[in-house]
């Protein structure tokens, strides 16, 4: 497993350990659709595909992820949400995730599912 990164890959200035990866190591769960998101890029980044597949819905969930070894992923971009907050039951997140090989753009769809924000689906452009 690659060396994890002193600042958080989602994109905040706080150090990752304090960041996404309280909720990779399962301390704590996302907040928002967006906080989930961004924990998700965030997972891409540092290859955790575990957390990846736990924080995915079971009815859309692949069995596995391939994470490409020269894939890097670099930088996030949030450029919409609707709804997500944690008053709400669903969401989506339009964003802009830049890797080695370029980008991805995609509006994700989240819910909540027993009690946890889980990631649905998306339409990529």
């Amino acid at each position: 497993m690659p060396k994890r990164p002193a600042t958080c890959p989602c994109g905040s200035s706080a150090p990752y350990r304090d960041c996404c990866g309280r909720l990779h190591r399962g301390q704590a769960q996302a907040r928002t659709a967006e906080e989930l998101m961004r924990s998700r890029f965030s997972a891409f980044a540092v290859r955790d595909a575990a957390y990846l597949l736990k924080s995915w819905h079971p009815g859309t969930r692949p069995r596995t992820i391939d994470l490409p070894a020269g894939l890097r992923w670099e930088r996030l971009e949030i450029l919409n949400t609707a709804e997500g907050s944690p008053f709400h039951t669903k969401g989506t997140v339009e964003f802009r995730a830049y890797h080695s090989q370029g980008e991805l753009h995609e509006v994700s769809r989240f819910v909540r599912h027993e009690g946890a924000w889980v990631y649905l689906d998306g339409d990529t452009a």
